[in-house]
């Protein structure tokens, strides 16, 4: 599976936006964040993906847009089914992951203060507040499935205080959602869908804290063609996003016992113990897979990866060496609990991770998302190839798409091999390369 290096900008002119009564990113935008009053946008590339055909009843992110946010411009992030982001420090790598993980937590319902704890952070350094002290970020995405491509843009007041100003979800053209702030001294926004019946459009008002597009099934009926259109596009945006799993392994956490608790996996696996007390028992087929790939990736044999209880009512992991040797993680050097840890992400589910996945949508048709900041941190040549590899095959199977920030992705086509030719869209067997520049 090859790695194309044809280079394709990832920054358009100006990115899709609201409209302007709701601080589109083509017009004003939230307070303080017009095209004047930043710094100059941050560039990127995206490489074409290798060829692949994607399954078009799974909704899925294919593009993340930086309209506004953090120390992004304007960019449009193109997302294959392996997508790797690449740069030095402080080209914006994080951001974009953390920007990913916002509109994910946000399709899950989540309230905004829980998603964006610092805002200020996510207003770009060069803004500069309007006449009432208004700042604010905008960020959106693209989801691809049935309904064909639905876009979804978001502004956000960041400062005097957190609120949604106004939100965006379109498909084909035609808007399907848009709310715009008509009152500040009201905690709410107008918003307006589609109908499509005797009158064109349905005004209520919808809360500033929350994202509009997942309550929509909570207000529309679903009687006319219209209001069908607008829930099938809503149902999607929200199944692509909410099934997205934010990890960075932090080995000092991982070494120590844990308490037994849900067996679900934390973003930082700093409770992988836990874990594998629980999944070593559940499924040993694809266990075993995990201790193959372990066994390519750590130093000295290895038989098993099993957890096994402590003093005192916890848990703590261990490395079988075959010989009547176990090995604590503590004895395992920083690459190879990274190592461990992002493969055992990628040989488990929703059911593992801890993430709030749409329990009422099949899980045949869902994607699970997994964004690995830092994927190269700690790893050594090998190691990063070889998870690369596992992450190219996981990928394949088509129920998961990574995301992952890579200082240099230079190594990636030689590690996943030559098995795919250049494609259009990202389809299996492809590495996506996104390069970011300050």
């Amino acid at each position: 599976m090859a790695a194309s290096t044809s280079p394709a900008s990832s920054t358009s002119p100006e990115s899709p936006g609201l409209p302007r009564s709701a601080a589109s990113p083509a017009s004003s935008g939230p307070p303080g964040t017009s095209p004047s009053s930043t710094s100059s946008e941050s560039p990127g590339s995206a490489a074409s993906p290798a060829s692949g055909v994607a399954l078009p009843d799974r909704p899925r992110v294919t593009q993340l847009r930086l309209a506004a946010f953090a120390g992004h411009r304007r960019s449009v992030l193109r997302l294959g089914p392996l997508t790797l982001l690449a740069g030095p420090s402080g080209s914006g790598k994080t951001s974009a992951l953390r920007a990913y993980d916002a509109l994910a937590r946000l399709g899950g319902g989540a309230e905004l203060g829980a998603v964006f704890p610092d805002p200020g952070a996510c207003v770009p350094e060069r803004a500069r507040p309007d006449a009432q002290l208004r700042r604010g970020f905008r960020i959106g995405c693209t989801a691809d499935g049935a309904e064909g491509p639905v876009h979804l843009d978001v502004a956000v007041q960041a400062e005097p205080e957190l609120r949604i100003v106004g939100e965006r979800l379109s498909a084909d053209g035609v808007v399907l959602l848009e709310t715009a702030l008509r009152d500040p001294s009201r905690r709410a926004v107008q918003a307006a869908w589609h109908t499509a019946g005797s009158a064109p459009v349905t005004r209520a008002p919808l809360p500033d804290d929350r994202l509009g597009t997942p309550l929509l099934p909570l207000r529309v009926a679903g009687k006319t063609e219209g209001q069908r259109r607008v829930l099938a596009a809503a149902e999607q945006m929200v199944v692509a996003l909410r099934s997205a799993f934010a990890c960075d392994p932090r080995p000092g956490r991982m070494r120590e016992p844990v308490p037994t608790g849900s067996g679900r996996l934390l973003g930082g696996c700093d409770n992988l113990a836990d874990v594998l007390w629980r999944t070593r028992a559940e499924c040993g087929r694809r266990h075993a897979q995990f201790v193959a790939a372990v066994r390519a990736g750590c130093a000295g044999p290895v038989a098993d990866v099993l957890a096994e209880p402590d003093v005192g009512g916890v848990v703590r992991a261990l490395v079988d060496r075959g010989d009547g040797t176990r090995t604590g993680l503590a004895r395992l050097g920083y690459g190879e609990l990274r190592y461990l840890a992002l493969a055992l992400v990628l040989f488990t589910g929703p059911g593992v991770l801890e993430i709030d996945p749409a329990g009422e949508v099949p899980a045949a048709l869902q994607t699970l998302t997994v964004l690995a900041d830092g994927f190269d941190r700690g790893l050594d040549v090998d190691q990063r190839a070889e998870l690369l590899r596992l992450a190219a095959r996981m990928c394949d199977r088509g129920h998961i798409r990574f995301v992952g920030a890579v200082a240099d992705a230079s190594w990636a086509a030689e590690a996943v091999g030559a098995a795919g030719a250049a494609g259009a869209d990202g389809g299996p067997g492809g590495v996506t390369v996104v390069h970011l520049e300050p």
